[in-house]
């Protein structure tokens, strides 16, 4: 729940730097949790304030969404144009999971530092190089 809060609570608006897989998948999850929440309590109660509630909350999470997924981009060495992949049915989908899937760059990047902490120290990479 912690990578949750955290990327709505210190990275909301966010689309800056690099987002390890543990914080976008943990996040993706939770959502997936909460949206069918959303639908199962409908479901169960016919009622439709739990349509509204869904709604909102989707809207809520979409900046911080679309901010960690382009994070998540930013750690494998992508653009965050890539996110336009989601565009293209089937193909853009898999490409994008498979993306989102990759171990981070374990060396510093355009986009910052190894989230991780690891791969940082020059002196570290330089061993075994000359």
């Amino acid at each position: 729940m912690n990578w949750y809060l955290k990327v709505l609570r210190d990275h909301y608006l966010d689309f800056k730097g690099r987002a390890r897989r543990q914080e976008f998948w943990m996040f993706t999850l939770i959502n997936i949790i909460i949206s069918y929440s959303f639908t199962g309590l409908e479901w169960a109660t016919g009622s439709t304030i739990f349509s509204m509630l869904s709604l909102i909350y989707s809207l809520l999470v979409l900046i911080p969404g679309l901010g960690v997924s382009v994070r998540r981009l930013h750690d494998v060495g992508k653009s965050g144009w890539y996110y336009l992949l989601i565009f293209i049915p089937i193909i853009g989908w898999i490409w994008l999971i498979v993306l989102f899937a990759m171990e981070g760059e374990s060396r510093p990047n355009e986009w910052g530092e190894n989230p991780k902490g690891i791969g940082n120290d020059s002196a570290i990479n330089q061993i075994g190089r000359e």
